[in-house]
């Protein structure tokens, strides 16, 4: 008979927490949140500034919970400590210290998410399915401990996504997830109003290379307009520093890129070691970049390059991350890109570029950019721009802040021939309702809080 061991073993619950037990469990999973507990999984009742989670543990337990960590006493078996915050950064630190594989970091102002999933799919299949990655958006202060709490005790690959809209938050993830390879995507004003400057931010981010283990690796965007600052932050901790782009002087490098089927791009790229020729099924430039990266990461891990080759062009949508949804409307069939989890004025302008490149109509909803500080008015304006480069039929501007920008388009000096502006997500989805025709190809993209996502639920529950 095969006997399999728990992800966590009760004995190793205890010593990680330092609690007090009541009764004995061992956990298969892990989770906080109690609609997201199965059978034989570890519930994490966490105090929040909204709730309590020990309102939850009924549920949790109902829903087939082996044990809990609490911090006041309750009637299933459990492990009390003192702060449930503190003992699962705890059990956080203790999976790293028993995890003997490779560990990636991902951070940056955009893609980290998507680039994150594609460079899990890449691990992955190299290792025949031992890669483990955070899940969802977990990058904060609870969902890095989470996520590395979830990961197997014989993970090869961990890739875990790092965020922060405060300096010195990234520093102290950095210090749990201690990876050999840090990635940046990105630099942009995204949670600027928290900054003196996008330099600002550039610095927040860095600080993912404090932690880097001996020999570690960074990996910075060489088309950036920080890459300087970046590189020297990241010479204080290593001498592996790769950078990745479009420039000629980047260390992995597109030599040649041409469009591929579905909307995706064919692409040779040169890497330190070699050149590849791959398929990335992921439209736009922001996509070929974070391919670059990931390529890079492989690399730095000494991972299988060919594998991560068909991984990429295997790469399904995200949602709210450029997922792409065929929805009936009058008339037949349009197109719906799904950018609707967040934005920041870079993100707003590669999205848009992209959206450029489709034949027929162009309709783009675009929500509040949120966390712009004092120039907000300003970012939103500079929407015109890419909005006239893109030639958009018709944008439907969502949200308060959008107003600036729909008194610009109203003077006409620049934008689109058709825009709207509206108070919220209903308003917009019955606008887009009355306008979509069949081959429009439409747009949805906006900070989360804005709610667009609502708009893409609407209009995919009747997907062709």
């Amino acid at each position: 008979m095969c006997c399999v061991t728990p992800l966590w073993t009760h004995a190793e619950l205890l010593a990680a927490t330092g609690g007090t037990a009541s009764g004995e469990f061992d956990a298969e999973g892990v989770a906080f949140d109690s609609r997201e507990i199965g059978k034989g999984d570890l519930f994490f009742a966490m105090k929040g500034e909204a709730t309590d989670g020990h309102l939850f543990v009924d549920k949790a337990f109902a829903s087939g919970a082996a044990g809990a960590i609490v911090s006041q006493p309750v009637d299933y078996p459990h492990i009390l400590v003192d702060d449930t915050f503190a003992a699962l950064n705890a059990l956080g630190v203790a999976s790293r210290q028993r995890m003997q594989g490779k560990v990636i970091g991902v951070t940056g102002s955009a893609g980290k998410t998507g680039t994150k999933e594609a460079l899990y799919a890449a691990l992955d299949r190299s290792s025949r399915g031992k890669a483990h990655r955070s899940v969802k958006s977990y990058n904060n202060h609870v969902g890095v401990p989470l996520s590395l709490a979830r990961m197997p005790r014989d993970t090869q690959f961990g890739v875990f996504e790092m965020g922060m809209n405060h300096a010195g938050e990234m520093r102290e993830l950095t210090r749990l997830v201690r990876p050999h390879v840090a990635i940046i995507t990105t630099i942009a004003p995204a949670h600027i109003e928290f900054f003196k400057d996008e330099s600002g931010i550039a610095d927040a981010k860095a600080e993912i290379f404090e932690s880097l283990e001996p020999g570690g690796t960074a990996i910075i965007p060489a088309d950036n307009t920080h890459y300087r600052r970046l590189r020297d932050a990241a010479a204080r901790y290593t001498d592996n520093i790769i950078s990745f782009g479009f420039s000629a002087e980047a260390d992995v490098r597109v030599l040649d890129h041409v469009g591929a089927a579905g909307g995706g791009s064919l692409i040779t790229a040169k890497l330190p070691e070699g050149s590849l020729c791959y398929t990335l099924s992921q439209a736009g430039s922001h996509w070929i970049a974070n391919s670059l990266a990931v390529l890079a990461a492989v690399e730095a891990v000494c991972a299988d390059l060919a594998a991560a080759g068909l991984a990429l062009a295997e790469l399904g949508g995200l949602a709210g991350r450029g997922a792409r949804h065929k929805i009936a409307v009058h008339g037949g069939e349009a197109l719906l890109l799904d950018e609707s989890y967040n934005a920041n004025p870079a993100s707003m302008a590669a999205t848009l570029a992209e959206l450029g490149k489709f034949a027929g109509r162009k309709i783009a909803v675009l929500g509040t950019m949120k966390e712009l500080g004092h120039k907000s008015e300003e970012y939103h304006l500079g929407l015109a721009t890419p909005l006239t480069a893109a030639n958009v039929d018709f944008a439907i501007l969502v949200g308060e802040e959008m107003q600036i920008l729909a008194e610009k388009l109203s003077a006409g000096l620049e934008g689109c021939a058709k825009f709207a502006h509206c108070a919220s997500a209903t308003e917009a989805l019955d606008l887009l309702k009355d306008y979509l025709r069949e081959s429009d190809t439409v747009l949805v993209k906006g900070s989360n809080s804005i709610g667009l996502s609502a708009i893409v639920s609407a209009l995919v529950g009747g997907e062709g």
